[in-house]
């Protein structure tokens, strides 16, 4: 009998080498992207760009990709190298009593942090909050520009994807939206990755 999920866990579709992330994008950044396999010039490097290995987490963000700005879905692999550079110099997003020494502590490093963790609840076909937590990677700085410029592997369309699989929960067809699904796993992170990114409890929102 399977027990339940870790809270505080990493999901993924990845391979010996790679890692798959979603984001979403207007037609403007995500078809050049999907086209050149690459983001283009109006891509800006000097935002903080959010990374999440959940395909449901980014549907609840994108709404299926309907949301205005957020239309093309896309599926971007990248180095497992690259993603676990980021993780190893990553800051929680939040200050957390007990994780952290105190306030002025966290937010030192969060400054100086070239990349940001945070834990959301994650989310099911219908796109409520579940009791475990979905990992989004916030990428600044030298972690944007290595994502941009060094990590990415392909940049695949995924909105087809998201619509097919929307029309499917539309009519509580939810084992065959299920079976589309990509097929996301236990990151084999270690509990040296995710060393102090790992809170002892959030508010589930």
């Amino acid at each position: 009998m399977t027990g339940p999920e870790p809270e505080y866990q990493i999901r993924a579709l990845y391979t010996a080498s790679t890692v798959t992330v979603y984001q979403a994008y207007s037609p403007e950044i995500g078809l050049p992207a999907i086209r050149d396999g690459r983001f283009p010039a109006v891509w800006r490097r000097d935002r903080m760009t959010w990374i999440k290995p959940s395909f449901r987490w980014m549907m609840y963000r994108c709404g299926w990709g309907t949301k205005e700005g957020q239309e093309t879905v896309l599926a971007v692999e990248i180095t497992r190298e690259g993603f676990e550079w980021a993780l190893t110099r990553a800051c929680l997003s939040h200050y957390q009593p007990g994780l952290h020494a105190d306030q002025a502590t966290w937010k030192r490093r969060l400054r100086q942090a070239p990349a940001r963790v945070q834990w959301d609840p994650e989310r099911d076909l219908r796109l409520r909050a579940l009791r475990h937590r979905s990992l989004q990677l916030g990428l600044s700085g030298e972690a944007a520009h290595r994502y941009a410029d060094e990590w990415i592997v392909s940049i695949a369309d995924r909105t087809e994807l998201a619509h097919a699989i929307h029309a499917l929960v539309q009519e509580g067809e939810l084992d065959s939206a299920s079976r589309l699904l990509p097929a996301e796993r236990p990151y084999p992170a270690g509990d040296g990755l995710l060393s102090g990114l790992r809170p002892s409890a959030i508010r589930v929102e």
